[in-house]
């Protein structure tokens, strides 16, 4: 089982980012798949989750129009598509399998400038 996000990077307040989260050794069809996030000195917090009937998913209420999480299943990868982001949203992006106690991956960095 691996997960391996991408697609971070810096972007300026208001911009857009794409992170991807492309998994092995496993459906992502098969599992509750999440966005993580956690900010220097701050707790890891849950950004989106999508189950394994995609027409659900749910959302923070900080990021609740702005982020959308959607999953390939073709490409067995889970998106975050992150819209008019803040500054607030700096921190390292976590992509999470419910596989067990939990599966994650390494992290992306999101840097937003004011």
């Amino acid at each position: 089982v691996q997960l391996v996000e991408s697609g971070g990077g810096l972007v300026q307040t208001g911009g857009s980012l794409r992170l991807s989260c492309a998994a092995s050794g496993f459906t992502v069809t098969s599992y509750v798949m999440s966005w993580y996030r956690q900010a220097p000195g701050r707790e890891r917090e849950l950004v989106a989750a999508i189950r394994t009937n995609s027409a659900y998913t749910n959302y923070a209420d900080f990021v609740k129009g702005r982020f959308t999480i959607s999953r390939d299943n073709a490409k067995n990868t889970v998106y975050l598509q992150m819209n008019s982001l803040k500054s607030e949203d700096t921190a390292v992006y976590y992509c999470k399998a419910a596989i067990g106690l939990g599966r994650w991956g390494q992290g992306t960095q999101v840097t937003v400038s004011s």
